[in-house]
């Protein structure tokens, strides 16, 4: 598992309640995370980073504790090349150290954070001075199969941990199910990366393909395709997200893979519409897509809307003929030009700096009471 035993072991509940160790306050501005080794293609960890270089811009000092239930033999050293050369993480000046097995995180930080289930062992093990905060991206139990690790994801939400969010979804889940203190930021755009640069008639389709995950609803999503294909032949239609060639998939496409983020706006640039099926939290995805022109068509659920109601999003029933249906209704010339005309005065409104003074103001409300 992500998580290691020893750790499990060591946390007790005393029926829905963890036994809560008192906290001391600090005055310092030091904030430790704790999580998982990014990925050169790890989204999660890439909006992590993120929100870590708004708490450097706010005046804090970060340290980064890399927390692996396997020997990490790769090192520290590897994850700060990967970082440096990776145009998908923004710099940062937090320093980097392994949390090593047995070790307990201590010292004298204002807040130190849990980013993700595995890692709220931990952080609930520390002996540090100050808060302890729950970055929550997405609703972790649900990553797996009912049993043992949705169970100890599950039991994190009774850590006592107060809960920053993406989007109000988590927010008001983690609140009115868990009685948790929650803050939400919205989910933002990066208008130098996203843009329009095509206001031709567009003739692609994208979906954001990840057979691997399996919160992205691929079977359905092909399932969907293989309709939109037979009754639309002459429209291109392109897989981004993951390697699927390894897949039987039954129409014609572009296996583009995991792509770099330079590259998405040349791809987006090509498509009237993109499927992206979410179970769990919304992907940062439709946003970012509507700020390149095209037309994001998502399963219709709380989940989703609750993240953000955006006009210019077609939520839709998931079902592969509604799917498949909505999506062709993007091919119509006047459709598209509305589209483009409609939805940069609207997207221009969503920003990250937004989102970066929404988390520091849940992250000082949460310092202060």
């Amino acid at each position: 598992m992500l998580v290691r035993n020893e750790d499990v072991l060591s946390v007790r509940l005393s029926g829905n309640e963890i036994k809560i160790v008192e906290k001391t306050y600090s005055s310092s501005k030091n904030i430790a995370w704790i999580m998982s080794p990014p990925g050169k293609t790890s989204g999660g960890h890439q909006n992590l980073f993120r929100f870590i270089d708004f708490a450097e811009k706010a005046g804090y000092t970060n340290t980064i504790y890399i927390y692996s239930n396997d020997d990490f033999s790769e090192g520290i050293g590897s994850i700060q090349k990967m970082l440096s050369g990776s145009d998908s993480y923004p710099p940062v000046a937090a320093k980097l150290q392994k949390l090593d097995r047995g070790e307990t995180l201590a010292g004298d930080y204002c807040a130190a954070f849990a980013t993700g289930w595995e890692t709220a062992y931990p952080l609930k093990l520390s002996q540090i001075q100050g808060e302890k905060f729950y970055f929550v991206q997405d609703f972790e139990p649900l990553f797996y199969p009912s049993g043992s690790e949705s169970l100890l994801a599950e039991n994190t939400y009774r850590f006592g941990f107060k809960c920053i969010t993406a989007g109000k979804w988590l927010s008001n889940k983690l609140a009115s199910e868990y009685g948790l203190w929650t803050r939400s930021f919205d989910f933002g755009v990066e208008h130098d990366r996203y843009f329009v640069t095509n206001r031709t008639f567009r003739n692609e389709i994208l979906f954001y393909a990840r057979p691997v995950t399996p919160r992205r609803g691929f079977e359905l999503g092909i399932l969907a395709l293989t309709k939109f294909a037979e009754e639309n032949p002459e429209i291109t239609i392109n897989l981004a997200g993951w390697d699927t060639s390894d897949w039987d998939i039954p129409f014609s496409y572009n296996n583009l893979g995991g792509l770099p983020v330079s590259e998405l706006n040349s791809v987006y640039n090509k498509c009237a519409a993109a499927l992206v099926l979410s179970t769990t939290n919304m992907s940062l995805l439709p946003l970012e897509l509507l700020a390149s022109g095209v037309s994001p068509v998502v399963n219709d659920a709380p989940n989703n809307r609750m993240v953000t109601d955006n006009p210019f999003i077609q939520f839709v029933e998931p079902t592969p003929s509604a799917i498949a249906e909505q999506l062709a209704k993007n091919f119509n010339p006047d459709i598209q030009l509305k589209l483009l005309s409609d939805v940069e005065n609207n997207i221009k409104n969503y920003t990250w700096e937004t989102s970066g003074k929404q988390f520091i103001t849940a992250l000082e409300s949460g310092l202060n009471g």
